[in-house]
């Protein structure tokens, strides 16, 4: 091991994917002939927490080309996802493993970096971004640190590694980034040194796509100290450049608290609803603030939609028609948005009660047809439309009724308005 590395060491329970599956045989490919590959980043630092590892991504000292000539005669199968930044990704029985060439920044300009390759694992951990994400993962279990995140993990402590404003002009997403990982495994007050650099570089988040800054946003709005974070950056004016609006951080708390309550999985878009949108021409500016995809945008102009018309005290009927006009997920959207703007506690039972209505009840189709109006003599075209939507509506309002004789009393009553 190098002079200056400290080290630990996981065992088989907490990293049982490095002693078994498809991890060691891959490894046993790549380690040979004087080359060593090592787990790195997020896969270490969770399993040293207890945490659950999504994914295990490798560095290695071999050069991409032999990365995938190894691959291909042990036959599995490599696709160059990466491989002008040095990765490629293997699969092997049918588990995908990003693969990564030492390297070390050449040149940067807070958005992209180029790179060099090379066999130097201490220079390949100092180009990462904060210590706890510096460590790699020896095959053997022997956890190597370089930069200090052994300590930093047990204090739970982000930090940059080495001068914070160096690590941020190379990409400048990094200044969200220290925000998400600081309210992901941090506890306390955020690093200072961290935090003055993050503020001084807030003007540069304008030269980001916008595609980055969402993504890093909407993982940041799922960690699970989000709320003192997002109340941090709010206070030194980051989180309302990012919105380009007011952020709503108690309705953002709330609505957290009324997930929970609701037995409800936790949901980003709904987050950045309560976080960001009070009214409709709220979804538009994060549509193109943040470049939402069509079917998000569609969800926060429904959370922005007369929220505040919402309340219990308005029936199980009128939450029906609700239910019944905007299917399941906005109502559960609006609902959640409208109990974290209420008074009310957020395990208050009528409320609960109202969201729990897509469990119990199912919304019925509209069983009246335009040949129903037809035969009544209506014509085609706007007429049979309207009629059409005068019953829908009466259908509606007599609490979705299907037996014959009142839907034709419906049918009948449209007609002749």
């Amino acid at each position: 091991m190098s002079a200056g590395a400290e080290s630990a060491r996981l065992d088989s329970k907490q990293a049982p994917w490095l002693f078994g599956g498809p991890l060691p045989e891959l490894l046993g490919v790549l380690n040979a002939d004087g080359e060593e590959t090592r787990v790195v980043g997020g896969a270490v630092r969770n399993a040293l927490l207890g945490e659950p590892v999504a994914e295990v991504d490798l560095a290695s000292t071999a050069a991409p080309e032999e990365i995938i000539r190894r691959a291909k005669a042990a036959g599995f199968h490599p696709v160059p996802t990466g491989i002008e930044h040095g990765t490629v990704t293997v699969v092997i029985h049918g588990k995908p493993f990003e693969v990564t060439t030492l390297r070390e920044d050449v040149e940067t300009d807070g958005r992209h970096a180029k790179v060099r390759f090379g066999r130097d694992w201490q220079r390949d951990a100092e180009r990462r971004d904060f210590t706890i994400n510096g460590l790699s993962l020896k095959r053997d279990g022997t956890v190597v640190d370089f930069v200090g995140g052994l300590p930093d993990l047990k204090a739970r402590r982000v930090r940059f590694i080495g001068e914070p404003e160096t690590r941020i002009r190379e990409d400048y997403l990094r200044v969200l980034r220290f925000f998400r990982f600081h309210a992901g495994y941090g506890e306390g007050l955020p690093d200072r040194a961290a935090l003055s650099a993050c503020i001084r570089a807030r003007d540069e988040l304008a030269a980001l796509s916008r595609e980055r800054i969402r993504a890093e946003l909407l993982k940041l709005l799922m960690a699970k100290h989000a709320v003192p974070v997002l109340a941090t950056m709010s206070e030194v004016g980051i989180l309302g450049q990012v919105l380009g609006g007011i952020p709503l951080l108690a309705s953002y708390s709330n609505l957290v608290k009324a997930e929970a309550a609701a037995k409800l999985p936790r949901d980003a878009i709904r987050h950045l609803g309560a976080l960001g949108v009070f009214v409709v021409d709220d979804a538009e500016r994060l549509k193109e603030r943040l470049r939402l995809a069509n079917a998000e945008f569609d969800r926060l102009h429904s959370m922005g939609d007369r929220w505040w018309r919402i309340s219990p005290a308005q029936g199980e009927q009128t939450a029906k028609a609700l239910l019944y006009r905007i299917g399941a997920e906005r109502y559960r959207d609006r609902m959640l948005i409208a109990l974290a703007r209420s008074q009310a506690r957020d395990d208050d039972k009528g409320w609960l009660d109202m969201l729990a209505l897509p469990d119990r009840w199912a919304a019925p189709q509209f069983p009246l047809k335009a040949a129903d109006f037809i035969a009544r003599g209506v014509a085609r075209g706007p007429a049979l439309g309207a009629a059409l939507a005068r019953a829908e509506e009466a259908w509606i309002a007599a609490g979705f009724p299907q037996e014959k004789v009142k839907l034709n009393l419906i049918a009948d009553a449209a007609v002749s308005a």
